[in-house]
């Protein structure tokens, strides 16, 4: 089984280019070239977007119903999505690396999956209430090529997933504590907004959730496996650890990257402290390989959250998978004698026949396709391309990739550290991330004027639709935007 993944980036090397990064001064877009982009490009020539955003500000909050959508200066309006590209109301072609937020590999919108879906919809709607074959189907699929998987339960997206996969930990054992990396965003329930964004900013940047519901909750340092076995033994006093729970490339998406031995690491303190290890692999599952991150590394989880691709960019993308002993908890009694609580789970429209439908679809033509590999050699063409650039112009901007995952640092919003025993100094680390987080917004919106679509300016997912043409298409409009920068 192929990946998407050929060389493993150095992660020393990465880390430490990152740590030199957070350390410089701000070097953004100069004021004078925003200037240009936003009245030369967004004013003149995105006038039906921007109009079109202030009428849905008298509806919706903000304009969008969406948090990839809020950019700057405006959100723009998509109408149309094909392959490896997106077209806005006002006619604009883009390269689209945001690739709906990572779930479509195939690139947007693929012919063979679309007419499939039509042919359900024609024949049963997009949903009845009751099962439909490719519930099974899809459930079916992923057991096959994911080992550590006997079962799979489909939800409306990775937060429901991530709030089935900890009800499930400690149903099963007994405990109570959830270990997070710090860093990683788990969906947005209130137990799992701790340690968001920056490790170390625990509750700090989880505005509207109490404390207390923290209070099962903790977060260890990414790459530090010391940092976990000091939370696990702290918690062998105080309910025990119910599950450590891991993006398996790192945090957002790898934004800060794991050694690549890191995941066995964990496995093994999970083994000795009696915790189910859970990998999100919303992000990676079907984008590294169809084994997913954990068959890249070779480690099996106990529990694996899906979302994005497992409904190939349609709705309801969410899943929980695992071996028996644990998801037996979704369903009491399904083994002969068995006796457990059921974990209280829902989601009146998961699993519904159109998504369903379209996850299978997907899966079959990511295998038929050979797409992860595909759109891994895109990223890898794209990120050499993008460190050549950098290295051109003397800039101290960072980009490394998983495969198809693919990082352009040039502020380092999310690679702040905290340290918390100097806790006096949080809030203006959190402040400096902040700043840093505006000039990143500057240069997405530098690359969208240049005709190319980003993750916030800085997370790129390259797919099976970009060949070496469009990719240098690209490296051709990240060239213009950093010619322009002043050191």
């Amino acid at each position: 089984m192929s990946f998407s993944i050929t060389d493993y980036p150095d992660v020393e090397k990465v880390t430490a280019q990152l740590k030199n990064l957070v350390l410089q001064p701000i070097l953004s877009v100069p004021e004078e070239i925003m200037k240009y982009y936003l009245a030369d490009y967004f004013e003149k020539k995105c006038s039906g977007s921007k109009a079109m955003i202030e009428k849905a500000k008298v509806n919706i909050p903000g304009g969008v119903q969406h948090n990839l959508a809020f950019n700057y200066p405006f959100p723009l309006v998509i109408e149309k999505a094909e392959g490896a590209y997106l077209w806005d109301l006002d006619g604009n072609r883009y390269i689209d690396f945001l690739q709906a937020g990572g779930p479509t590999i195939l690139g947007s919108n693929p012919s063979e999956v679309r007419e499939k879906v039509i042919e359900l919809l024609n024949a049963t709607g997009p949903c009845t209430g009751l099962f439909h074959e490719y519930e099974f189907k899809l459930a079916e699929k992923i057991a096959q090529l994911m080992p550590s998987v006997d079962f799979f339960r489909m939800l409306g997206s990775g937060t429901e997933s991530c709030m089935a996969a900890i009800r499930v930990a400690r149903l099963a054992t007994k405990n109570k504590n959830i270990v997070k990396m710090g860093g990683a965003y788990h969906g947005w329930s209130d137990q799992l907004a701790y340690g968001i964004r920056l490790p170390g900013t625990m509750h700090l940047e989880a505005h509207g959730v109490p404390r207390q519901m923290f209070k099962y909750t903790q977060e260890f340092y990414p790459n530090d496996v010391d940092s976990l076995e000091r939370v696990l033994k702290r918690n062998k006093l105080r309910g025990g650890t119910a599950a450590v729970l891991i993006e398996p490339i790192g945090p957002e998406s790898g934004t800060r990257p794991l050694s690549k031995n890191f995941n066995s690491e964990v496995r093994q303190l999970c083994d000795k402290y009696g915790a189910l290890l859970i990998f999100d692999e919303v992000v990676t599952a079907f984008r590294v390989g169809l084994a997913g991150a954990q068959g890249y590394f070779g480690v099996d989880p106990d529990l694996t959250i899906f979302g994005k691709v497992v409904a190939g960019g349609y709705p309801s993308a969410g899943g929980l998978g695992g071996k028996r002993e644990f998801m037996k908890y979704l369903a009491a009694g399904i083994e002969a004698g068995s006796k457990v609580k059921k974990a209280l789970i829902g989601g009146t429209m998961a699993a519904n026949p159109l998504s369903s439908a379209a996850g299978y679809f997907t899966l079959c033509e990511i295998e038929k396709q050979d797409a992860c590999a595909k759109a891994g050699r895109a990223g890898d063409r794209l990120t050499r391309g993008l460190q050549n650039i950098i290295s051109k112009y003397g800039l101290p901007y960072v980009a490394f990739n998983q495969g198809a995952i693919c990082h352009l640092e040039t502020g380092g919003a999310m690679l702040m550290d905290i340290d918390i025993k100097r806790f006096w100094t949080i809030k203006d680390t959190i402040h400096q991330a902040h700043a840093r987080k505006e000039a990143m917004e500057f240069f997405g919106a530098a690359y969208t004027a240049e005709g190319v679509i980003t993750l916030a300016g800085s997370r790129l997912y390259t797919s099976a639709a970009d060949t070496d043409e469009i990719i240098d298409e690209a490296l051709s409009a990240f060239d213009r935007v950093f010619s322009r920068v002043k050191v």
